[in-house]
């Protein structure tokens, strides 16, 4: 099942002409990602940091579709596409309000260990994670 959540454009997200500054949409990508693991995976970023891993972005592709405009109400949606030993395949959608797509992103994290080196996903995260694949929409 995709995590959905809604996301308010405010006039920090956007340039002088009201509409959103692409590197915001960056920011809303990794909101959706730290939100996801704190409330499906139940591994916050602030546990991961504590313990001395973490999971940082090693690719990022983004589409940008349309503008997005201070006021509106987006629904940013993310998708498991992968969960490989010690990577993370994922995508992220912006929808405005008349379910229009704004932005697509697809991120890969790897999952790292207090070396800071990437490690395998510990066993309770990997099965979280493995549970929530599904077939991107595109």
């Amino acid at each position: 099942m995709p995590y959905s959540r809604p996301f308010g454009i405010e006039f920090n997200h956007c340039d002088p002409a009201g509409i959103v500054f692409y590197p915001r949409y960056l920011e809303m990508v990794n909101h959706m990602a730290e939100n996801f693991f704190a409330d499906v995976v139940g591994h916050g970023y602030a546990q991961m940091i504590a313990d001395g891993n973490g999971c940082p972005t090693v690719r990022l592709e983004v589409d940008f579709r349309a503008p997005s405009r201070l006021g509106e109400r987006l629904t940013l949606t993310l998708r498991v596409t992968a969960v490989g030993r010690s990577s993370l395949d994922l995508t992220v959608a912006g929808r405005g309000p008349a379910d229009d797509l704004r932005f697509r992103a697809a991120k890969r994290i790897v999952w790292i260990g207090p070396d800071k080196r990437a490690a395998p996903w510990p066993d309770r995260i990997r099965d979280r994670l493995t549970e929530s694949i599904e077939e991107d929409d595109g």
